[in-house]
């Protein structure tokens, strides 16, 4: 009985707190978000009901009841992922209400990631949060176990809450220690990771080149396709060191639905360099896998002739641009889909 009565006031004092803390947010600063628009405000007030209700659902008592008093904490920016801490984690921190936004913004990324885009990204990657300068890091994951720590702290609750623009999952614990001992509200309380910026620590494929590069030889319908599609491969694969594209003249798929398109771009690239001698002397019969998740394609060498082709299609320009991260090789015409071999004859 005791516990639960302290668990009572603790909601209490932390919902006045918070409450406390967004009006003087909304006196000294303007929110990001534009909630004089009527229509947009319904959205809103309908996902962070739908949400909190959701995060009541688990146990998540404190982040919903903080969700629902001050949305703009975690709203503020048109995509969210919270990163929900256990209620009894967060009610043994004494966190003053300063402290207590920067913490939950810390723990709030300003984009949509599924648990499965999780899981796709790599030891190390890094997030940004909504706190400035700040990101978190993920620290462990393995994707057969479908289990990530973030900053060392578990992921409990994958995918807790996904609809509209905002996914929630739970986790174990805070992402930062917190230490707020002569400090005040003007100071950073949030320590975060060490979070190098991959791009400076090694080199990574110039997308924009490549496109350029396509288009000056003639390959303008498929530099314009990978275009329209590339957001979806840097969101997949935006720490690629090297890539060989197998680029066909005229692609003819830019007005197919986006995930179609997406895929057969993908299958005409491979995360891996392969200048053409490199291709020729490659094991016969090796599986090299695509961008396309799922298509591997299947090397082969004929005994009679060093002319390469993929799927029965020419390489009829090699090596039109080689560079430390690329190479690009000009075909006689798309790959198909169903087509997921690569024969050299």
């Amino acid at each position: 009985m005791a516990s639960t009565g302290c668990h009572a006031l603790f909601f209490v004092l932390l919902s006045i707190i918070l409450a406390y803390t967004a009006i003087t947010s909304s006196m000294h600063s303007k929110s990001i978000k534009n909630y004089s628009n009527s229509s947009q405000q319904f959205i809103i007030h309908s996902l962070t009901m739908n949400a909190s209700k959701a995060l009541r659902n688990q146990g998540f008592n404190i982040l919903a009841t903080l969700l629902q008093i001050s949305p703009e904490i975690f709203l503020s920016t048109p995509q969210s992922t919270i990163f929900a801490i256990q209620d009894s984690a967060i009610s043994k921190l004494s966190v003053p209400s300063w402290a207590m936004k920067q913490l939950l913004q810390y723990h709030t990324s300003p984009s949509r990631i599924p648990f499965q885009e999780l899981l796709k990204k790599s030891h190390g990657s890094c997030f940004t949060t909504l706190l400035s300068h700040k990101k978190f890091i993920i620290t462990k994951i393995d994707e057969k176990q479908r289990t990530i720590k973030i900053n060392n702290v578990s992921v409990s609750h994958p995918d807790l809450f996904l609809e509209g623009s905002i996914s929630i999952h739970g986790v174990s614990g805070a992402f930062t220690e917190l230490n707020f001992h002569g400090l005040d509200e003007h100071m950073d309380a949030i320590q975060s990771p060490i979070c190098e910026d991959i791009s400076n620590t090694k080199n990574l494929v110039d997308w924009t080149r490549i496109i350029k590069l396509l288009s000056s030889k003639g390959y303008v319908s498929f530099a314009t396709e990978l275009h329209s599609v590339l957001d979806g491969i840097l969101q997949d694969s935006a720490n690629l060191s090297s890539v060989t594209i197998f680029a066909p003249p005229n692609l003819g798929f830019l007005s197919s639905p986006s995930p179609f398109l997406e895929r057969i771009v993908r299958l005409h690239i491979i995360p891996q360099r392969y200048t053409f001698m490199e291709l020729v002397f490659l094991p016969d019969v090796s599986s090299i896998k695509t961008l396309a998740p799922g298509l591997n394609v299947t090397i082969s060498k004929s005994n009679f002739s060093r002319v390469l082709t993929i799927d029965g299609v020419e390489i009829t320009a090699a090596d039109i641009f080689v560079s430390k991260t690329f190479v690009i090789h000009g075909m006689s015409r798309p790959f198909e889909l169903e087509e997921l071999s690569i024969s050299f004859r």
